[in-house]
Parts: C-alpha cells; sequence; structure tokens
C-alpha cells in the first residue's frame, strides 16, 4: 500500500502539459512552514506557480531570488507566486529563510512528484521537476505556459508580458 502514491506519481509521469485557456488542475501542498495552499482557495486572484528542480540550487536559486527582487511586479498584478519542488518541507523552509523568500515554497515531496506530474513537468529519470511555469488567472484558467529544458532559466521578461496581458482581460 505504501507504494500505491509513488506507482501513481510515476505513472502519471507522463501526463502532458496543461495549455492555456485550461482549467488549472487543484492541487494541495504544505509551505515552508507546513501550512496547507490549495490552489483553488487562491480563485480570485491570480497565481503564478513556478516548478524548480531543487532547493539550493545555482540556477533554481537565481530564477527564485530575480522573483523575490521583482515581487512588486506580481503584487501589482494581484498575483500571489508559488514555488513547487519535489523537497521536503523542512529543506525549502532552510532555503526560503536562507534566501528570504517573501511568497511560498510548497514541497510535492510525497506523493514524489506528485502535483508536478498532474502539470506534466515531473522528469521521473530524475526525481525532480523540469522548470515549468503557470500563470492562472483570478478564475482558476491557464493563461501562460512555459516549460524550459533542463539547465536554461526562465526569463522575468516572459511573467511581465503575460501578467501585463491579464491586468488587460
Amino acid at each position: 500500500m505504501t507504494l500505491q502514491p509513488l506507482q501513481q506519481a510515476e505513472n502519471s509521469a507522463t501526463a502532458r502539459v496543461p495549455e492555456v485557456g485550461e482549467p488549472a488542475p487543484d492541487f494541495e501542498l504544505v509551505n515552508q512552514y507546513g501550512e496547507p495552499v490549495r490552489l483553488s482557495e487562491l480563485r480570485g486572484r491570480n497565481v503564478v506557480v513556478v516548478f524548480y528542480p531543487f532547493a539550493f540550487s545555482g540556477i533554481c536559486t537565481g530564477e527564485l531570488c530575480e522573483i523575490r527582487d521583482n515581487l512588486s511586479l506580481f503584487a501589482d498584478a494581484d498575483a500571489t507566486v508559488l514555488a513547487i519542488s519535489v523537497d521536503s518541507k523542512f529543506t525549502v523552509r532552510a532555503y526560503a529563510e536562507k534566501e528570504g523568500y517573501g511568497f511560498d515554497l510548497l514541497a510535492d515531496f510525497w506523493p514524489h512528484g506528485a502535483v508536478a506530474s498532474d502539470y506534466g513537468v515531473f522528469d521521473p529519470g530524475s526525481g525532480m521537476a523540469q522548470r515549468g511555469t503557470f500563470i492562472i488567472d483570478a478564475h482558476g484558467i491557464i493563461r501562460y505556459v512555459v516549460v524550459n529544458p533542463r539547465g536554461q532559466a526562465r526569463d522575468l521578461a516572459g511573467y511581465r508580458a503575460a501578467l501585463a496581458e491579464l491586468g488587460r482581460n
């Protein structure tokens, strides 16, 4: 029985990446403080879901620090940032404290990578999430999707353009 969640996560690893215009798959994960965060409870606000491979890794730290340093961009768009990795809540808490992140880091730890799988960005071969970003509007509809190849950082300009477009709708 304890293997079933892992098997489900591995089986759903072949799930496709949701497309713009589709409802965002709902999820509930714990943040760095062990508090549950459910996507559907954030309706009424825009949400930026940022999957990243691992805490404390070079490219991931650079990307999340860029978000940290530009949080006003997201606040101005009434957007909540949720950064998700397969690390444990203890790891993401240490990471958030070390880097001074003022947004939720969520632990997709168990079943391992299940939420990343639902979004089609879990890599079962390496056991990590790919660099996927999903901007979800206040109604729960995906409005922007980008999945970068391993080793390639995301560009903040893409977030900026997508959030500006949300503001026009």
